[in-house]
Formats: C-alpha cells, sequence, structure tokens
C-alpha cells in the first residue's frame, strides 16, 4: 500500500484529533443518530484537551460533507482549527473513535483501506466504448467513446456483386472504433497506473479492442462478456468479474510482500528490528498485523526517522524532547517519511509474526539487526 496520501498529515505539527464515525444516512432518523454520534464525539475530543476550533472544523466536514449512498463513514484528521484530511470510508466503523494525540491516529483508516488496486474498465460495444479508471487513492477517471465509423456497423446480406463490399466494410469500421476505444483505454490506464484492464461487453468488440492493446496492458488485460451498454442493462455480473479480478490482484500483492519477507528469514523480523531499519531508511515495506487492542507505545521526535523503543536513544542523537505515541502512528509516520510501503494483515495471514511487525528491506549490510555473520 502507498501511502502518499498521508503526507499532508506530517507536513504540520500537532496534536492531532482524529476522528472515525459512522455517517450512513439512509434512513428515516438519520440526521438524529448522526447528531447524537456527533455530541459523543465531540465531547470526547474535549475532554481529551482538544482546541474548540479544531474541534468545530471537524464538526464542519461531519456536518457539511456530500452524503454517500447506503452505509458508509468518514475520517477526519485536524490540527489547529483545519481539518487537513477527510477520508470516505466504505463501510462504517466497527466503532466510533476520537482520539487527540501528538500524531494522527491512522491505523484504522489503512486497515480498512486494505491494498488499493488501480484498475480500468472499459464496456465495450461496436459503436464505442464508455470507460471508468480508478486509481490506488481512489480518484475516478472516465471516457466516453463514440467511435469514427457508424456506418455500416452491421454486416448485411447486400447480395450481388456488392456484397463482399458491405462485409470488408462493416469489419473496417468496427476495428476503427475499437482502436479509439483502446486508445482511450491505455490513456486511462497510464494516468491512473493500472494493475488490472477489464473491458466487457460485445464479445467481438472486447477482442479487437483487446487485439490492440500494448502487450503492457494486454498482461494485466481481462476479458468478459458480462454488460452490456444498452439502457437498463444489469451491471451486476460486469461489477461482480471487477471486484473479483481486483480482489485477486490485491491477495497476490500481500502473498508477494510474505515471501519477499520469508526469504530474509530472521532479519526485519520483530518490533526492534523495524524502528532500527525505519531509523535507517532501510525499509521497503513494512508488515503489520491489523490489532486495534494494541497498546505499544514507541518515542518519536520532530523528524519522521525520530523513532526509538527507548528514549535515550533520541537524546543520544540530540533530539530534544522526545514524546511518547502510539506504536503503529509511529511506525506509519516513518514509513511516509521514507517513502515505504505498507501491508496490513489479519492475524490468521502471519500468525508467527514476531511482535505482529515485519519489514522487507531495501538492502542489508553488516550492521543490519538479525543478519547472519557466520
Amino acid at each position: 500500500m502507498q501511502l502518499s496520501f498521508l503526507r499532508p498529515l506530517y507536513d504540520r505539527p500537532g496534536p492531532w484529533c482524529s476522528v472515525y464515525l459512522d455517517a450512513s444516512r439512509d434512513t428515516h432518523d438519520a440526521r438524529p443518530a448522526l447528531d447524537l454520534r456527533w455530541r459523543a464525539i465531540e465531547g470526547r475530543l474535549l475532554e481529551q484537551g482538544a482546541d474548540a476550533p479544531t474541534v468545530d472544523a471537524v464538526e464542519r466536514v461531519v456536518r457539511g460533507h456530500d452524503p454517500m449512498p447506503g452505509d458508509y463513514g468518514i475520517a477526519v484528521f485536524a490540527t489547529r482549527g483545519r481539518a487537513v484530511l477527510t477520508e470516505y470510508l466504505s463501510a462504517p466503523p466497527l466503532r466510533d473513535l476520537a482520539t487527540v494525540s501528538e500524531l494522527p491516529h491512522t491505523m484504522p483508516l489503512l486497515a480498512q483501506r486494505g491494498e488499493q488496486v488501480a484498475w480500468v474498465r472499459v464496456l465495450a460495444d461496436r459503436r464505442g466504448a464508455d470507460a471508468v479508471a480508478v486509481s490506488a487513492g481512489g480518484v475516478p477517471r472516465r471516457a466516453h467513446v463514440t467511435g469514427r465509423e457508424d456506418f455500416p456497423l452491421r454486416r448485411v446480406n447486400a447480395g450481388g456483386w456488392s456484397h463482399s463490399r458491405y462485409q470488408r466494410a462493416a469489419v473496417e469500421a468496427w476495428h476503427h472504433n475499437a482502436g479509439d476505444a483502446a486508445a482511450a483505454t491505455v490513456e486511462l490506464a497510464e494516468k491512473v497506473g493500472a494493475e488490472v484492464v477489464v473491458v466487457a461487453g460485445d464479445v467481438r468488440a472486447t477482442g479487437m479492442i483487446a487485439a490492440q492493446l500494448p502487450e503492457r496492458w494486454q498482461d494485466v488485460l481481462v476479458r468478459t462478456d458480462a454488460g452490456s451498454r444498452h439502457a437498463g442493462a444489469d451491471p451486476a455480473l460486469m461489477d461482480d468479474v471487477t471486484v473479483q479480478t481486483i480482489a485477486e490482484v490485491a491477495d497476490q500483492r500481500v502473498t508477494a510482500a510474505l515471501d519477499r519477507f520469508g526469504v530474509q528469514e530472521d532479519v526485519g523480523a520483530g518490533l526492534d528490528a523495524v524502528v532500527s531499519a525505519l531509523r535507517r531508511n532501510q525499509v521497503d515495506t513494512m508488515l503489520i498485523v491489523d490489532d486495534p487492542s494494541s497498546t505499544a507505545q514507541l518515542w518519536v521526535g520532530p523528524e519522521p526517522t525520530d523513532i526509538a523503543t527507548d528514549a535515550g536513544q533520541l537524546t543520544a542523537v540530540a533530539v530534544a524532547d522526545p514524546q511518547r505515541v502510539r506504536a503503529d502512528a509511529a511506525l506509519v509516520r516513518a514509513l511516509v517519511g521514507t517513502d515505504a510501503e505498507l501491508t496490513v494483515l489479519a492475524p490468521d495471514e502471519a500468525p508467527e509474526l514476531t511482535d505482529g511487525v515485519g519489514a522487507v528491506l531495501r538492502y542489508v549490510d553488516a550492521t543490519t539487526p538479525g543478519r547472519s555473520h557466520g
């Protein structure tokens, strides 16, 4: 999981208000329920010492955000009278959360987001295509392609000397339109860095589009005859194919991270080793088991790599006044500051991971903790 979207949170000093809230509005009593939830959160923020301007900034987001259909949640991170980052949650949080701390409490957001896969989906027929792309950060882009050729689009039984000419013209028109759709697909895929390209709809059209995609995109292509551009067509099957494909890619990414970690043997395993590697800008990808009940803490200074299991480690390198914070909050800040990635695991995915945390390293040298010197 890339974490660059969190960077604005670490460009500003704390203290931070971090709020996770069920914002669903699909029932007749949704507004009163939201009001009650907010009042409870507001009280908890003030009890923890949040300043009134920052609480007001969070409230403006909670009450003024654009509602989504169905059940959903929002996460809001605010400091010094400003809401710096707001993220929609695809499902309500298991429980509403409100914390005030030196670093933003981002782990619940990352655990829910999971592996974000950038994708493009194209719904095609012989006249053109409708395409949508979603980046790893969830930003949608759309394209509507009307092919250059609109006559003739069906093979006809014209008979006589013109029969073969009509047949060739129909195939050429399909081919040109598919080329336009393929070009739009490539443009979107390049913009979002797609890892999945789903081409759905008319079988002949999807085949022609696929044939005209560059090899790079054919390698991540999934074709399906599910879906139709006709008005009133049910998108459910096409949606199922897309979701399943994205889930498979996400699972493959997690498996690859675990495999890379496994070949390091004991290097990068455990909290001490990960903290040491982060201080040295050595972490490529950190693996962490999602544990909302964790009370583990670390010491931090002003810089992302000012991170330690003991305050003395920081004072020894001239860090004044180290602060004690949630371990996962410190780890995430260090990952963002060193352009490292994160893989969040369920407990059953890595039951033997020491301290519930490990790291795939960018390099290993003679001073790397756990390295065999035999």
